[in-house]
């Protein structure tokens, strides 16, 4: 199997597939970067808990995905940014996603946060992805 030159993108498409198929819990390939998304997804409550796990050499996460009556609480999760075509905010510029509703996740110098923690900050960077 090839490796995906944007892990990123393969990571939030594994989520948005297994939350589509109501899987209650996915598996994913797992970094520094991953980690410290899908520990934003839990402290904002689009999942319900995850756990790192050694999967041979190599690390892995195990999420496991948040429902509410019936439906994934994980809407859309959709890559702004991506390995051809960088996208970079300034703290002034982060969208609130759905009024506020949504979630927006940053690179900053201060490492990766929410757009909200961005704006409060005053820091702009590269905007990963969005979460609804």
């Amino acid at each position: 199997m090839a490796v995906p030159t944007d892990t990123i993108a393969d990571y939030l498409t594994r989520i948005r597939n297994a939350a589509r198929g109501l899987k209650e819990k996915v598996t994913v390939p797992g970094s520094k970067m991953k980690i410290r998304l899908t520990e934003i997804l839990k402290e904002e409550g689009y999942i319900e808990q995850f756990k790192c796990v050694e999967e041979g050499p190599k690390k892995a996460i195990r999420i496991h995905l948040k429902y509410k009556k019936g439906k994934p609480v994980i809407q859309h999760i959709v890559r702004c940014s991506k390995p051809g075509l960088r996208t970079y905010v300034d703290h002034t510029k982060i969208q609130k996603v759905l009024g506020g509703l949504g979630l927006s996740i940053l690179s900053t110098s201060k490492g990766v946060i929410t757009g909200k923690q961005a704006r409060a900050e005053g820091i702009g960077g590269e905007l990963i992805c969005k979460v609804w």
